[in-house]
């Protein structure tokens, strides 16, 4: 069941017509990191989904916020409140981008390709543009893609309780790891 709304996501999110040059990432990594000097905040997303246009250079994922897991539960809790992400009202963030330098990035050979990847990033109904570096690998026809980057979370509107705020850093780190499919 799970398997099925995953794929009606992908093709509601990211239209119905396969494009030769299209790869799919189904179970793609998001995890986030925020240290302070009082606890270090860490999370994984293991169904985050994502479109790669070899041809075009554009990108897309959808996430679902409830798909977050922490260590601790009541962090997991806390993160899907009216005070932080909102899960109920937001139940997804997105990001539709653009590889700005896919010519260096050669499909057909291996090897590790640095990447600039330009687009809107959407949380709780607030979309900011970002910029951010990652590599995109070939290795025997398999594509791999990674990033890390930050965000300052109050852009988001992320503010949290106000006993915690110290315990959660204003710029939180965001890692991404995809492996690709052809679609």
């Amino acid at each position: 069941m799970k398997k099925n709304i995953s794929i009606f996501l992908a093709v509601a999110f990211f239209g119905g017509t396969a494009n030769a040059q299209d790869y799919i990432a189904r179970n793609a990594n998001v995890s986030l990191f925020s240290h302070t000097a009082l606890e270090d905040i860490k999370a994984q997303n293991n169904e985050a989904l994502s479109v790669l246009n070899s041809a075009t250079g554009d990108v897309q994922f959808i996430i679902a916020i409830k798909s977050f897991h922490f260590e601790k539960t009541a962090m997991e809790e806390h993160f899907n409140t009216a005070d932080y992400m909102n899960s109920e009202q937001y139940p997804k963030s997105n990001f539709k981008g653009k590889v700005t330098n896919l010519q260096a990035v050669n499909f057909s050979k291996d090897g590790v390709y640095p990447v600039t990847i330009q687009g809107d990033l959407t949380m709780k109904n607030t979309t900011k543009p970002i910029t951010v570096k990652g590599n995109i690998t070939i290795s025997n026809g398999a594509i791999t893609a990674q990033s890390t980057f930050t965000i300052n979370r109050k852009d988001f509107n992320v503010i949290g309780e106000s006993f915690a705020q110290k315990k959660i850093a204003e710029q939180i780190e965001i890692t991404v790891n995809c492996k690709y499919d052809k679609r």
